[in-house]
């Protein structure tokens, strides 16, 4: 994506601009020193009762609300900004923002796509790896001297020529397949819609997309229509021999029933960079040798943050330019 993300003065924008921009949540360093220097925007206190204060005080001139993928604005927050006209978010997924209410209001929201692909993609490769070949259990097995004390850790799985389901075939599923392609794998997946002309195998439900594969990656988007989508059936249908790598929302996958499979055997193992109720990680997950834990980093690299930043500042210049969005959600 090319996209003119040059500092430049929004002559477009009214008077008392500065005092029009709030700030909800940490958000990424670059965004948050331009909010300030070039802004002058608000920041919404973490306290209840100094945010409530602020809110009667300045609800009603918020023009603009910037926040994290994670954060967002949600219902409560939305109703007490009555001026709102458009929310910028930092980050590809937007399900912690009250969208539904956003859309009745006609308050557009962007995100940042595509900048994020590859890393996300890679980063649920590497899950792929570490879970098939046990990677990071075996460092920690050679770290605890076990090796050394003449113990032999055990076999792992083949990650070549697996069949691999992902789950939200949209642009990071597709960056994923196409790196999966490479380690000749055989794609199958499940979307709202089939793809044709995808060249992979297209499956009706969850389910059978489980009962088909080795391995099935997570790439769905969140919120409350994809809550869920993996359950207690669908990780039966994955069966004992099968692996699940979530690289999307923890919400897509009932966190409990994932635990009480990987507990009783009914999967193998789990590679896990969401959770869901981040950053809170059941404890039981953290003590399963067969499980790989990441904080939430799939798009933590300094190249793509870089290009995040770049794009969620010229969506916030755009907007208050002539109130247009460089990449809204729809």
């Amino acid at each position: 994506m090319t996209t003119d993300t040059s500092p430049a003065p929004a002559t477009g924008a009214p008077s008392g601009t500065a005092q029009r921009v709030l700030r909800v949540g940490p958000v990424n360093p670059t965004v948050a020193a331009a909010l300030d220097a070039e802004f002058g925007a608000l920041v919404l206190p973490e306290d209840p009762g100094e945010r409530e204060t602020f809110l009667e005080d300045h609800g009603e001139e918020i023009r603009v609300a910037v926040c994290s993928g994670r954060i967002g604005v949600d219902t409560e927050l939305m109703r007490r900004l009555p001026a709102l006209e458009g929310i910028v978010s930092f980050g590809v997924g937007y399900d912690s923002t009250d969208v539904g209410q956003a859309a009745e209001r006609g308050i557009p929201v962007s995100n940042t796509p595509e900048v994020l692909n590859d890393c996300v993609a890679d980063t649920a490769v590497a899950l792929y790896l570490d879970t098939l070949r046990r990677v990071s259990a075996s460092d920690r097995f050679v770290r605890s001297g076990r090796w050394a004390a003449g113990e032999g850790f055990p076999l792992t799985t083949r990650a070549t020529g697996r069949t691999v389901g992902i789950l939200g075939l949209g642009r990071i599923g597709a960056a994923i397949a196409h790196r999966l392609e490479a380690f000749g794998c055989a794609i199958h997946y499940h979307n709202r819609r089939e793809r044709p002309g995808s060249g992979y195998t297209y499956q009706p439900s969850v389910r059978e997309l489980a009962e088909a594969v080795d391995v099935l990656i997570v790439a769905a988007s969140g919120g409350p229509e994809s809550a869920g989508l993996v359950g207690a059936a669908e990780l039966r249908a994955l069966g004992p021999q099968g692996h699940l790598v979530n690289i999307a929302r923890g919400t897509v996958v009932d966190e409990s029933a994932l635990v009480a499979a990987l507990a009783d055997g009914t999967i193998a193992g789990a590679g896990l960079d969401v959770y869901a109720d981040e950053p809170h990680v059941p404890e039981a997950l953290l003590e399963m040798d067969q499980v790989v834990v990441l904080p939430h980093v799939g798009s933590g690299t300094h190249e793509t943050r870089a290009d995040m930043a770049r794009l969620a500042l010229a969506n916030l210049r755009q907007f208050l330019t002539d109130g247009t969005l460089v990449t809204p959600i729809s």
